[in-house]
């Protein structure tokens, strides 16, 4: 027995030229239940937890520009004869995540230059939100019909598929993806728990989980971003699977003392009106 999976469509609500997406929905309750993690999380490390929704700001004007852009740069073909305003058009999907991880970390960095604030401290708080953001925002893809895998072939038992709107069933990576993610989140939960680890550990997890999955998952997608003959996602992916078990291997095997004491973050100075 299979459940077979078929998306609503992209809109809940519709009036006129006003339309309610589902695409934003999933992606409004990502941030929503990301950022309340991440603020229980800093009140459990008795950190000031008002600052989680500075650096949701910050995250926001770095991560989104720079997730349609990364989006848009490899997947140019498919923009160079739109107008204009198709490349800023988010509601209609092509988000790229690296790309908002990028921005995110580069917004992260100059917050905390620009208020004294420790980067690997915060940079571990907001890893386990990030990924739980990301587990709920996949869904997004789901009503889009968009983002998923090859067909399945006659007979091939899955236990839940895709069906799109012909008729066809294709693997449901958006649901991998998610589950995947609610793993990695679980794992970074357990994480979060021991204190004494070293400031950064958790965010290389996170990096390595999050790869991890992401690489397998893209081998089975069919709109994966290309750079010639490579898939994008599946080269950054590696990339940091690497970077992040040398950093690992770095803080355990050859840092002299791997214990870092719980970090106590000051409130963020008051800006000038």
């Amino acid at each position: 027995m299979s459940w077979v999976l078929q998306s609503p469509g992209p809109v809940l609500w519709q009036w006129g030229p006003l339309a309610l997406r589902w695409y934003g929905i999933c992606l409004s309750l990502g941030v929503l239940a990301g950022t309340a993690l991440s603020y229980g999380l800093a009140k459990r490390r008795g950190l000031d937890p008002g600052l989680v929704l500075d650096v949701l700001g910050w995250l926001s004007l770095g991560a989104i520009p720079a997730a349609r852009l990364y989006y848009v740069i490899f997947a140019w073909p498919e923009f160079a004869h739109r107008p204009w305003w198709s490349s800023i058009a988010l509601w209609q999907g092509g988000l790229a995540m690296h790309g908002a991880l990028i921005g995110g970390i580069l917004a992260l960095a100059l917050f905390c230059r620009r208020y004294g604030q420790p980067f690997w401290v915060w940079l571990d708080l907001i890893a386990p939100g990030v990924i739980l953001g990301q587990a709920i925002g996949r869904w997004g893809n789901f009503f889009n019909n968009e983002a998923y895998g090859r067909p399945l072939q006659p007979g091939q038992g899955l236990l839940i598929q895709l069906q799109l709107p012909d008729g066809s069933l294709v693997h449901p990576t958006f649901l991998y993806e998610s589950f995947w993610n609610l793993g990695v989140l679980i794992l970074l939960l357990l994480l979060t728990s021991r204190p004494a680890l070293p400031q950064g550990v958790v965010a290389w997890v996170y990096a390595i989980g999050y790869s991890l999955g992401r690489y397998w998952i893209e081998g089975l997608r069919t709109d994966s971003l290309m750079w010639g003959g490579f898939r994008v996602a599946q080269g950054v992916s590696l990339l940091l699977v690497v970077v992040g078990s040398l950093a690992l291997w770095w803080m355990f095997g050859l840092s002299r003392d791997p214990a870092s004491a719980p970090v106590r973050i000051a409130p963020a100075p008051k800006r000038d009106p």
